[in-house]
Order: structure tokens, then sequence, then C-alpha cells
């Protein structure tokens, strides 16, 4: 498992990975800002909660830009939805672990360009060059990329 280098100001917790130990995933939950302007929330179908356990950043593109305001997990076996994202305006206040291994540049330069999650110090520190990057783990150097598939070709 990667480690997480965080210089923003998001708290971070381990919810999810924690239930890793479960059989079936448990279930998410989305609080979302619908056109009208008032705040709704949806639960994930069963099918895209196995999609979205696999894949936890996936969360983060669910929804059109500045729809999404929370994102709850509820463990298998657990009565409580527990936060595992969170936004106050264009803050981002709290995030999941398993969300941020997950998480691309692209991602947060498309949907979350106007919120704290956009940050060139962050991008900095984890070395991330293109859209493909990773924005809280280290990227290899490209240098490094091609030594490695230059061994693995010999």
């Amino acid at each position: 498992m990667k480690n997480i280098i965080n210089t923003t100001d998001i708290r971070t917790v381990d919810i999810i990975n924690n239930d890793h130990y479960q059989a079936t995933p448990g279930k998410f939950r989305f609080i979302t800002k619908c056109r009208a302007g008032y705040f709704t929330c949806n639960d994930a179908r069963d099918f895209d909660d196995a999609r979205l356990y696999a894949n936890p950043a996936s969360v983060m593109s669910a929804y059109k830009k500045g729809a999404l305001q929370a994102v709850e997990y509820k463990p298998t076996g657990s009565d409580n939805f527990f936060t595992v994202f969170a936004k106050k305006g264009n803050k981002v206040i709290i995030m999941d672990e398993a969300i941020m291994r997950g998480l691309d540049v692209g991602c947060i330069n498309q949907l979350w360009f106007n919120t704290n999650l956009m940050d060139m110090n962050q991008y900095k520190a984890v070395n991330s060059k293109t859209w493909a990057s990773m924005a809280f783990v280290m990227n290899e150097a490209p240098e490094a990329q091609a030594h490695n598939v230059y061994n693995v070709a010999s």
C-alpha cells in the first residue's frame, strides 16, 4: 500500500480500508446539491457499491462539477454511515485515505479546480507531471519509469 503525502489542510480518515476484511462491500451514500439548490441524499445501487469499493476514488467523478457535497460509507455489519468525504463551500475538509490513494490530477483539474484539492504545492510534493499522475501518492520520475521498462524488457 502506498503512503499518502498530504501537504494540504484536508483531514484524513481511514474507514473504507478498515472494511477490507469483509467478504462483501459496504454501502455508499452521496449527498448532492441539485439544480434547484437544495440538498438530496442518494444511496448507491448494489452493483455500484462493489465498483466504488474496488475503486474508491471514482466517487469523486460520480457527479457533475459542484454537485457532490459529501460521501458516506456504511461498513458491512454496521448500522451507521461514516463520512468519508465532505466539503464546506469550496473547501474540502475531510477525505478517506482510500479515495486519496486513487485520485489523479486529471479528476481534480477537471471537476475540483475551484477547491483546495487543486494545489500546485501538493502536485510538486508527489512529483506530478501530467493529468494521469496521482495527486496524493508519490509518482516515479520519468527517468525511473524508463529505467524500469528497460530492465523488464531485457
